[in-house]
């Protein structure tokens, strides 16, 4: 669309998780670097927790492919919402474990262990990783504690990792799953990007799909996409993408203030983003105008003297 108008080779913001275009800033990396040192030293549990946009999925697979595939055997379940018996079929799937149509789960857990076994003899680890894992039952995350039981003397045979929203937390602190959360031996926490990060993360995609010009996003421009995004990675994909698309409809060679505010209107996902202080100064300068309208002039000047230290003087 605006890729040759604009020089590019590839579209920059897509929200598609393309490792190539993955982002090493600061809770990311450290995330990373803690799944991995962790991974190698045979722990068991580890879990990985974000917001909504901020880059599990990703992170997930840019994970797995840093992962030695002759040292590593990964199960990767995208959706886990699955009853426990279902889980266990799935990760036999991507394990490629072969089984009988009409198998139990004593059959299907002997033949997993079997597996894992076999695996560990051959110098092999076992990873399972679930990403939305916010959305397991129960009754699954209890049966994937079970499914951890299996281990020599020395180490577990299946490590697993969770990648979920913080409501996984709220799951993992029901009394019922306790001993399981008690096995989480490494927990990261994913946080949305500074500004400065901001300003980076758009010149990394620019440069990744092939972008070679001049500035594209000036300073200002970056900082209302900041403000608009709050740092949370999918949305700046998104304000971004529309931002060249609009840049592009008017032939122009850089994005400017209005095209952001363009993208920011025909994106829902930012309205409504009201810190409280912007919620209390709509409330006071409503108020205001009312009393204004009343002839309540003295109570309306008093109004606007409390408004105007509220703000600094920016009334």
């Amino acid at each position: 669309m605006y890729g040759t108008h604009f020089g590019m080779q590839e579209p920059p913001f897509t929200i598609t998780p393309d490792t190539s275009f993955f982002f090493a800033h600061t809770s990311h990396q450290e995330a990373l670097n803690t799944l991995l040192v962790a991974t190698r030293s045979g722990e068991g549990f580890m879990k990985v927790i974000g917001e909504v946009g901020t880059g599990k999925t990703l992170l997930c697979r840019k994970f797995m492919a840093s992962l030695d595939t002759n040292e590593f055997v990964i199960a990767y379940i995208p959706n886990p919402y699955l009853q426990p018996m279902t889980l266990l079929l799935a990760v036999a799937d991507e394990l490629g474990i072969a089984y009988p149509q009409h198998i139990n789960q004593h059959q299907l857990l002997k033949l997993l262990n079997r597996y894992l076994i076999d695996s560990y003899a051959e110098g092999r680890r076992v990873l399972l990783c679930l990403d939305e894992a916010q959305a397991i039952p129960l009754e699954t995350l209890e049966s994937l504690r079970l499914l951890s039981n299996l281990e020599t003397e020395r180490r577990k045979l299946m490590q697993v990792v969770l990648f979920g929203q913080p409501e996984l937390n709220l799951r993992l602190d029901n009394p019922a799953i306790r001993q399981l959360k008690q096995r989480v031996s490494f927990s990261c926490q994913l946080s949305p990007l500074s500004l400065s990060e901001v300003e980076f993360y758009i010149s990394h995609r620019l440069t990744v799909a092939g972008y070679r010009g001049t500035r594209l996003f000036p300073h200002k421009v970056v900082k209302l996409i900041y403000r608009a995004s709050q740092g949370i990675p999918r949305l700046v994909n998104i304000l971004a993408h529309k931002s060249l698309m609009a840049a592009f409809g008017e032939g122009a060679r850089t994005v400017g203030e209005s095209h952001v505010r363009m993208a920011v209107a025909d994106t829902e996902s930012t309205h409504g983003r009201v810190t409280v202080k912007a919620r209390i100064l709509k409330y006071l300068t409503a108020l205001v105008s009312v009393l204004a309208m009343v002839s309540l002039l003295p109570l309306a000047t008093l109004m606007l003297s409390t408004l105007s230290t509220f703000t600094g003087g920016a009334v």
